[in-house]
């Protein structure tokens, strides 16, 4: 059975659950999962788990930062703030230029809030908000905190601007999309986005879906470890002297004061997943010696 990540550059069209569909297929595998939702519009990075590393999706999950490219229409507002929606509205673009675009784009860098877009799958009452948007219910939600690190522009033209966006987790590039239209005056929706980076899975080292489907070969060459998903995180190479002890669950003693850590076997196997505690790092999720 394989065990590790492929980092997957998800095509245009497919839900993510598809793409999982696809690798199940072709690796003839059931214990396969994805590490993060992207919308069928959107393409690019997929990190996706295969046997025993879909134990680490909770840590790859919690990675607080993402990296996107995204193209904006002014002049068009959508219920859904991409190009997938109705239209709402439509305004006339004002005259760009660098200066102006430049100054909106600032409103938005460092730690702001964000209000979600009213198709989103945030739950309101044990009901998700798209739910209620079908049904032609508007939500009023509170804004969140989100943190955009980096926010460039990287072309434009009378009615579109391409963007590049660095951003925490729960950052909506769809909402960036109309609060950026707002604030130009001319309303504006997202008809592109493709994930350039998710943790440390980057879209320079991914593989097309195709490529995989077409030739199942792929799939072993383009398998990461399953430590991928921690690849932030210390990771600590233990003496042979105590690796059976770490399978038993006993604490280990590491120099490293990390709260949590990787521990690996001498061939750069993962072991544990281990938490500091008073005595020394406590392991939390053992693994299996691979064949």
């Amino acid at each position: 059975m394989l065990h590790g990540f492929l980092n997957i550059d998800k095509p245009q069209g497919m839900t993510s659950t598809d793409v999982v569909r696809v690798v199940k297929r072709t690796a003839r595998m059931k214990r396969v999962g994805h590490g993060g939702t992207l919308d069928p519009m959107a393409t690019g990075v997929l990190p996706i788990a295969l046997g025993n590393a879909t134990r680490l999706l909770e840590y790859l999950q919690e990675e607080d930062r993402k990296a996107y490219t995204a193209t904006l229409r002014l002049g068009i507002t959508t219920d859904s703030d991409d190009a997938e929606g109705n239209v709402i509205a439509e305004s006339a673009v004002p005259a760009l230029e660098p200066g102006l675009i430049e100054h909106v784009l600032s409103q938005f860098r460092g730690a702001i809030e964000q209000v979600p877009p009213q198709y989103a799958a945030i739950r309101v009452d044990g009901k998700r908000m798209y739910e209620y948007a079908r049904e032609g219910t508007h939500i009023e939600l509170p804004a969140r905190p989100i943190t955009i690190e980096q926010l460039d522009l990287l072309a434009w033209d009378a009615q579109q601007l391409t963007i590049a966006v660095d951003c925490s987790k729960g950052t909506y590039i769809r909402a960036l999309a109309r609060d950026i239209g707002a604030l130009l005056g001319c309303g504006a929706h997202l008809t592109a986005l493709r994930r350039t980076r998710a943790g440390a899975f980057d879209l320079s080292t991914s593989i097309a879906l195709a490529d995989l489907d077409q030739q199942p070969e792929v799939l072993a060459a383009a398998l990461l470890p399953p430590q991928a998903a921690i690849a932030n995180w210390p990771l600590i190479s233990l003496p042979e002297a105590v690796i059976a002890d770490v399978r038993m669950g006993r604490v280990v003693q590491v120099a490293s004061t990390a709260e949590r850590v990787g521990l690996l076997d001498q061939a750069g196997q993962l072991v544990a997943i281990a938490l500091l505690s008073e005595t020394g790092y406590q392991p939390i999720k053992v693994f299996a010696p691979e064949a």
